[in-house]
């Protein structure tokens, strides 16, 4: 199996400091689509591991959640592409709970529903959490300069492969499997 985590926001869709609390309010940054499109084609597995503590924080719903990752999930199969699954942390920060990136909860998750180990398995963030979650869960972290990746000290991100955008690093890991 070809597995590639992404995180959501900042790296699919735009990232909001307010959150992303409805279908109406995520919006796919320019070539995000495409780009799982072209994993999709490629025989990538592509699963989703986001941090959404805004329902802890009683910003919206589990259920708004769905509707949101339902929208999300549709607007990519309209492009032509597949997100198998999306694995969420719901907690706030203080909760403590092991899910949060940047502790590996959810790539634990990951790697238990697929049966796989998640050694050098692409995980795609924008933000120092996600390439921690990434290196402590064994997979190969990868930066994108989108979301909150723009504003990451170079420094940061030394010795990581770091990419534009989502599409830049989808194209690099369709050129390694062709």
């Amino acid at each position: 199996m070809r597995l590639v985590i992404l995180d959501r926001d900042g790296v699919i869709n735009r990232e909001s400091d307010d959150f992303i609390k409805s279908p109406a309010e995520w919006i796919p940054l320019p070539g995000s689509l495409e780009a799982i499109t072209r994993l999709t084609k490629a025989g990538y597995t592509v699963v989703v591991a986001s941090n959404q503590s805004g329902v802890g924080r009683g910003l919206f719903s589990l259920e708004m959640l769905g509707k949101i990752n339902a929208h999300m999930n549709a607007a990519v199969e309209k492009a032509g592409g597949k997100i198998d699954a999306v694995f969420v942390c719901p907690h706030k920060p203080e909760d403590g709970c092991d899910c949060r990136k940047p502790k590996p909860g959810l790539f634990t998750q990951i790697a238990a529903r697929y049966g796989v180990s998640l050694k050098d398995v692409p995980a795609i963030g924008d933000a120092a959490r996600d390439i921690e979650a990434a290196r402590a869960a064994g997979a190969r972290p990868i930066l994108v300069r989108t979301g909150r990746g723009a504003a990451l000290p170079k420094q940061l991100a030394g010795g990581v492969e770091t990419y534009a955008d989502l599409a830049a690093a989808a194209e690099k890991l369709v050129r390694e499997t062709s």
